[in-house]
């Protein structure tokens, strides 16, 4: 069951991000990189998700503190350019800190215990 969570996770991740590229929202260079970033990323939660292993250790340690520390970065850069009026400022922290939470999360907690 829990492999078909994470199935389904790695599906809806994919297709927000094919949707995205479709839609032509990946036309800056650093919309790119992050692109690219999000499928090393997810390469590693496949590996961890199907129990293969995919590379050295090594490479998935560095892949999770790079991809986390580019996630969070690429995300407050986003997000303050796409910051909603409708939104209080002071609830915006929180708004930000939820969604991705609940959008990278996972993908960050398979990718840890993929790497350690």
């Amino acid at each position: 069951m829990t492999d078909i969570l994470w199935t389904i996770y790695l599906g809806v991740l994919g297709a927000f991000a094919i949707g995205y590229f479709i839609k032509g929202g990946y036309k800056s260079n650093l919309a790119k990189l992050d692109f690219v970033i999000s499928i090393i990323t997810w390469i590693g939660l496949f590996g961890y998700v199907t129990s293969n292993d995919i590379l050295n250790p090594l490479v998935w340690k560095i892949v999770f503190i790079g991809g986390l520390i580019w996630d969070f970065m690429y995300g407050i850069k986003k997000f303050k350019e796409e910051t909603n009026d409708e939104i209080p400022k002071a609830a915006q922290p929180v708004v930000f800190g939820l969604t991705a939470l609940i959008m990278i999360g996972p993908l960050y907690y398979g990718l840890f215990q993929y790497a350690f």
